[in-house]
């Protein structure tokens, strides 16, 4: 595994990881504020990373366009804005619901290229 498909996988990794120890974090303290910024760490950063990275795996000629280097930016980056603003508006800094708000309308964005992407690629005659 490499180019677009590695950085997605190891990122799945690590965001996956840091789910869990938020999770962790929340189950020791009893306090479940954070519930909101867990379930988007694990389901977009997780699994959908994972899932992006596999895809590109198994479709080279999709991961090699050069639309799916920006995938991986724009995908990376809103869900660092979105997690922040979670993090921060749970944490309760109301002024922070902007950042995610912003994080997850690019981020709607990034899902719908990757959709191009990667109906374009399994359309595709072979």
């Amino acid at each position: 595994m490499n180019g677009v498909a590695r950085v997605f996988f190891l990122s799945s990794l690590v965001f996956g990881l840091a789910g869990l120890t938020l999770g962790n974090i929340m189950a020791a303290s009893h306090d479940h504020s954070q519930l909101p910024t867990h379930a988007h760490t694990m389901v977009i950063g997780w699994v959908s990373f994972a899932i992006f990275g596999m895809f590109y795996h198994q479709f080279p000629a999709a991961a090699a366009n050069k639309l799916a280097k920006v995938h991986l930016v724009v995908a990376e980056v809103s869900l660092l804005a979105i997690l922040i603003g979670l993090y921060m508006l749970y944490g309760g800094n109301k002024s922070a619901e902007p950042i995610a708000a912003i994080g997850a309308i690019v981020y709607a964005v990034s899902f719908a290229l990757f959709t191009y992407i990667a109906w374009c690629a399994v359309s595709a005659k072979r």
